[in-house]
């Protein structure tokens, strides 16, 4: 199955949605948000990469930002935050090409995140998403991408490997389906409540009683 272009989903809600899908629901089918100090940390971090005209090389590594990437098969578009090209020397393999550095290059997505390592794969399934992409409009094969977190100042590099990989297909289909429906999930306390920016709105009454955008909407004009 193919999605659309009017099916496409903002890739980054996947780690949103491994977080807590009502979260996701919240911030991308109902449009909620609210910031907090773990947010804007983030937002402050991307500063450093959220730049597409800034290219370099620096020993034979090229670093391109906010690549735009996309996959019809996932349903997904988005920007990938750093790709770290590296010469490529296996002349079987499909090699990534940029006009501005001649060359046969491998990739490796490179995502950079505020915080430190988590002990789930809620960021796991966000990179791995951007790999798939890049694979799907490139033709090109990503094995490895990497981390920089920003409270531990060092890479995290992880494989992607066909268990993420189904995890991240099984993720999209999810998504699809509730944005599809309009669903809001019902909410489901846990300790993970603490770190969300949508904790206060997502908790509040009028809303714990709307499990579909349609039904939140009547509560807002009563």
């Amino acid at each position: 199955m193919e999605y659309s272009d009017d099916d496409l989903l903002w890739l980054s809600g996947i780690q949103h949605y491994a977080f807590c899908p009502r979260q996701w629901a919240l911030a991308y089918i109902d449009q909620q948000w609210q910031d907090n100090s773990l947010t804007i940390e983030g937002t402050w971090l991307h500063r450093i990469v959220d730049d597409p005209f800034n290219m370099d090389c620096e020993e034979g590594i090229v670093h391109l930002r906010s690549v735009p990437v996309k996959s019809y098969r996932l349903g997904f578009y988005g920007i990938a935050d750093l790709l770290e090209l590296s010469p490529l020397t296996d002349t079987t393999q499909k090699a990534f090409t940029v006009p501005k550095y001649p060359g046969r290059w491998s990739v490796m997505p490179i995502e950079y995140k505020h915080g430190k390592e988590k002990s789930d794969d809620i960021d796991e399934v966000q990179l791995c998403a951007q790999a798939i992409c890049l694979e799907e409009m490139y033709n090109i094969k990503i094995d490895h991408g990497a981390f920089f977190y920003g409270k531990t100042r060092r890479r995290t590099t992880i494989s992607m490997d066909d268990t993420l990989r189904h995890r991240v297909e099984q993720l999209s289909e999810e998504m699809h389906k509730n944005n599809q429906s309009g669903t809001i999930p019902d909410a489901a306390p846990s300790n993970k409540c603490r770190s969300c920016s949508l904790a206060d709105l997502c908790m509040s009454p009028d809303l714990r009683k709307a499990p579909t955008v349609s039904n939140y909407l009547k509560t807002l004009s009563l």
